[in-house]
């Protein structure tokens, strides 16, 4: 029985150069005790469809242009706001795509529980602290009594979207909107919030929503798939069909971003360019606490022209070792010795000299590239500290790095906000890039990005570490990445190393419960092997 049909919907954007067409005629259905999911890159028009369901596009610049949405008989698209507002959260709810910007900062997670169930429901404030608590524990929060009255910075990543959840199903919704919900976290987390969704969707007998970029995120729980290509759909299917029978050439193309298979096998340099031994790294808590030890006695050795893929979840100490490497966070005791050179005992000009041979590109380009500089002032700014060019010569070193990071020329007076996601770490590599590095970190460089983006920055970083002769540390939380770039991969848990060997073995023959445990977590593992 359909819950939800949408037929030819139609929306808008109107802005000064023109209108922008951003839903084109789609139509799909949702069935009651079902998941549809949507799934097309960043600009295909998946959230905007849902979000103009509940009238959550903003008008203007948003527009309705034609189509109708009936939910339960009743057409969405023609309501009051009014009559929205007794809809929303009551028998259509949304979990958003960041719990950190969408949960209330200045209230705890229980009043912001309880908020919906006493504005549709009219129920007493202590009732409503008692469903909240509910919740809490169905969505598996631990010992909700106590952490009830906490505020969302309290919480991890997985927590506070586990809040999210329960919010949402918190007045028994019909139909639950999931947009891109476990984007960017770890593939554990990851496992857990589909399975939970999955779960409260059969036991509630509700309809699901579920917005991603990712087909391997639904392949295991969707029932119905989607797929969205600039404000339209190309495709509609089941799973089955989707993955094994796909005809449309951008469904094919989305499927053959996943990665799947290994780096093929190489032989390594006799030396090590990098040595780590017994290397510690705390972080002093104060007030007579007791350290947290990020990395502790941590051992590995990363050869020249290698890929050393670091993996583990949020916590595990994998962005720390990589910041201890470059002397980035002070390391507490162990050495870390660069080409024959102890990193820990240099200070000042010599630790500077030695960084133009050691660089990073971090997780989020734009947090770490300056807004109120230039991409041409952000490659030249490298170059012209460590005197590798003049200004004479700077410019046409500039539009070499431009090249070879696949940008055009003409995007070089263009601030960062003006990129796309994929195209800002672009600029994040060509600016790690130029001063020729012998070593470069990367740092979850494509943990948030679409896959058919995430491939390109893959093949991008491997055709570069061969013209550059890269040797590299990638850091990440999925195996699945790892495997495509790495030649080993090392497993990282509470701060220790417990397994590490090829992306084949670590495949085929995992040692350890927990390089298992990641390895169940890759989301469509068992349609995609």
């Amino acid at each position: 029985m359909s819950l939800l049909e949408v037929q030819n919907l139609e929306v808008s954007f109107v802005t000064r150069n023109g209108t922008n067409k951003a839903v084109d005629g789609i139509s799909f259905s949702v069935d009651t005790g079902k998941i549809t999911a949507i799934i097309g890159e960043s600009g295909s028009g998946k959230s905007v469809a849902c979000y103009s369901l509940l009238g959550l596009v903003p008008r203007p610049p948003g527009r309705i242009d034609g189509g109708r949405a009936l939910f339960e008989g009743r057409d969405l698209l023609q309501l009051e706001e009014r009559q929205l507002r007794e809809i929303r959260g009551r028998d259509i709810a949304m979990i958003f795509q960041d719990p950190m910007t969408c949960l209330n900062p200045y209230m705890t997670i229980g009043k912001q529980l309880m908020e919906p169930l006493r504005y549709h429901r009219k129920v007493s404030r202590e009732a409503a602290r008692a469903r909240a608590l509910e919740l809490l524990e169905e969505v598996g929060i631990r010992d909700p009594a106590s952490t009830i009255d906490n505020f969302p910075h309290q919480f991890s990543g997985g927590m506070r979207q586990r809040v999210m959840i329960a919010m949402a199903l918190i007045n028994e919704p019909k139909l639950l909107i999931a947009d891109e919900p476990t984007t960017a976290l770890d593939v554990t987390i990851q496992a857990q919030i589909l399975k939970l969704i999955a779960e409260l969707q059969h036991k509630r007998d509700i309809g699901v929503i579920f917005i991603s970029h990712d087909l391997a995120v639904v392949a295991d729980i969707a029932d119905t798939i989607v797929v969205m290509k600039q404000g339209k759909v190309v495709e509609t299917g089941d799973r089955a069909a989707i993955f094994q029978h796909a005809r449309d050439p951008y469904t094919k193309k989305l499927l053959a971003a996943i990665p799947t298979d290994s780096k093929p096998p190489q032989a390594l340099q006799p030396e090590p360019l990098i040595t780590v031994r017994n290397l510690c790294t705390w972080f002093d808590q104060g007030r007579g606490s007791e350290p947290v030890k990020a990395v502790n006695d941590v051992s590995f050795d990363i050869h020249r022209g290698e890929v050393l893929g670091l993996v583990g979840e949020s916590g595990s100490g994998k962005s720390t070792i990589g910041r201890s490497i470059l002397r980035l966070v002070p390391v507490t005791s162990g050495n870390v010795n660069f080409d024959g050179t102890d990193l820990t005992a240099l200070q000042g000009r010599e630790l500077k000299q030695m960084r133009r041979r050691m660089q990073m590109i971090f997780q989020d380009p734009f947090a770490s590239l300056n807004p109120r500089m230039t991409v041409y002032d952000t490659l030249a700014e490298p170059l012209l500290l460590h005197r590798i060019e003049n200004r004479k010569t700077v410019g046409q070193a500039v539009l070499k790095l431009m090249d070879d990071v696949g940008l055009a020329r003409a995007f070089v007076r263009k601030y960062p906000h003006e990129f796309s996601g994929g195209q800002r770490q672009r600029i994040a590599i060509g600016r790690a890039l130029a001063t020729r590095p012998e070593f470069v970190v990367a740092d979850e460089p494509v943990s948030a990005l679409d896959v058919t983006i995430q491939a390109q920055i893959l093949d991008l970083m491997q055709a570069l570490g061969r013209e550059y002769g890269l040797t590299m540390l990638f850091v990440s939380h999925d195996l699945a990445v790892v495997r495509h770039l790495a030649d080993r991969i090392m497993v990282l848990y509470h701060g220790e190393v417990v397994e590490q060997g090829s992306g084949e073995e670590l495949f085929t023959h995992p040692q350890q419960a927990y390089t298992r445990q990641l390895l169940q977590s890759i989301p469509g593992r068992s349609l995609l092997a």
